[in-house]
């Protein structure tokens, strides 16, 4: 008996379950709002883990595609004090593959392969328990019914008030994001201070992360803890004389380039200059909040809808959630494949929510904790986690 199976959302995710589906013979209806592939930029350099990430591929039957892009030298770490010392240096071993590098835009490449994504299908509600199944509502005013919805989509997503009526709160930390493009050739220096993975940078309550694309591209993160409507009033964080003055600056307009940067430099004001290249030379600046779900986050059962990745647990960017959403993706998938008698594949994702649960919980505290350490009034707690987490 073949299942009407929907993935909502075409990130690692729910390419990865539909990818391992599809391998098994299994149709999969994969549904995603953006109305194209590249409707987007992709986002940045993922590390994908041996037994998480890359045990997903495997079951995907792509790890050896992914070897042959991903870059190993991207593992390498660098950490320096804000005045330009270098404090730390990680170089990778030859050889070591633990956590290569590798662009998201040629993960979801590698991960669509052949797939039939329906691009600009967005969804508004997902409504279990109807006669024929669970109902899926479009924002197009179309409806379809499946067996199995399974949420992946994201931190905001729409299948998740199926099961749940937990939502994301502020963890207290924001990015800002910007971008360097041909960097080893517009900007040799800022090149070698990145080398050939990442470089952080850590000062009270605040951050400045740099990291390696493929094609001499490199994503630039300020961080920094502030109140959620920081950029209301920015000379509150950067310049107490200034914010009760006569040229107290309006909130940031994030379209004017130069006012975020102004304002971000400010913030970083006294750090040194080579450091601070990094934002004057930056594009275009994102604002990104950090939102996380509430911690041991679960739901009641709901047959026929479940959650991956960040619309399960969404938790702080340090390495883990796409490693878990991926290989959440491949573990269901291969258990719904497996799954032929009527009432079975509910069963299997019952079991299947139980094993994820207790796998995120962990890595839900462990980088709750790290953000706290990282962006932290103490600097020294983000070295001192790091040295805690490489290997010797």
């Amino acid at each position: 008996m073949r299942h009407r199976i929907a993935v909502i959302g075409a990130g690692p995710a729910g390419l990865t379950f539909a990818r391992v589906l599809h391998r098994h013979g299994h149709p999969v209806t994969v549904l995603e709002r953006d109305p194209a592939r590249d409707a987007r930029p992709p986002g940045g350099t993922l590390d994908l883990h041996e037994g998480l990430g890359q045990s997903a591929l495997e079951k995907a039957g792509l790890l050896a595609e992914f070897q042959s892009l991903s870059r190993p030298e991207g593992q390498a770490m660098r950490i320096l004090d804000a005045d330009g010392t270098v404090l730390r240096d990680w170089q990778p071993r030859p050889g070591d593959r633990a956590n290569p590098e590798i662009d998201r835009g040629q993960l979801r490449d590698l991960l669509l392969g052949p797939m039939d994504v329906q691009w600009g299908r967005g969804v508004t509600e997902v409504v279990p328990g109807t006669r024929d199944g669970v109902l899926v509502h479009f924002a197009d005013g179309r409806q379809e019914t499946f067996d199995l919805v399974v949420g992946a989509d994201g931190a905001w997503s729409r299948v998740r008030p199926a099961v749940s009526s937990a939502t994301p709160h502020y963890t207290g930390v924001t990015f800002v994001e910007t971008s360097l493009d041909d960097v080893d050739t517009r900007h040799p220096d800022l090149a070698r201070l990145i080398g050939d993975g990442s470089m952080a940078v850590y000062g009270v309550n605040r951050a400045l992360v740099a990291q390696r694309n493929g094609g001499g591209h490199v994503k630039v993160y300020a961080q920094f803890r502030v109140p959620l409507d920081w950029h209301t009033n920015p000379d509150r964080h950067t310049n107490p004389d200034r914010q009760m003055g006569p040229n107290r600056r309006a909130g940031l307009d994030w379209a004017d380039v130069e006012a975020v940067r102004s304002s971000l430099l400010a913030m970083f004001d006294g750090w040194a200059a080579p450091v601070l290249d990094l934002l004057r030379h930056g594009t275009a600046f994102v604002h990104r909040p950090l939102y996380v779900l509430p911690v041991s986050h679960t739901w009641a059962h709901v047959p026929g809808v479940t959650l991956l990745g960040d619309a399960a647990h969404l938790m702080p960017p340090l390495g883990a959630g796409a490693n878990l959403a991926m290989l959440e993706g491949a573990e269901l998938a291969e258990s719904v494949a497996a799954a032929s008698a009527p009432g079975e594949p509910d069963e299997v994702v019952r079991a299947f929510e139980e094993r994820m649960w207790a796998r995120a919980d962990r890595w839900v505290k462990i980088t709750t904790a790290g953000l706290e350490r990282l962006v932290s009034p103490d600097p020294t707690e983000a070295i001192a986690l790091f040295d805690e987490v490489q290997p010797s």
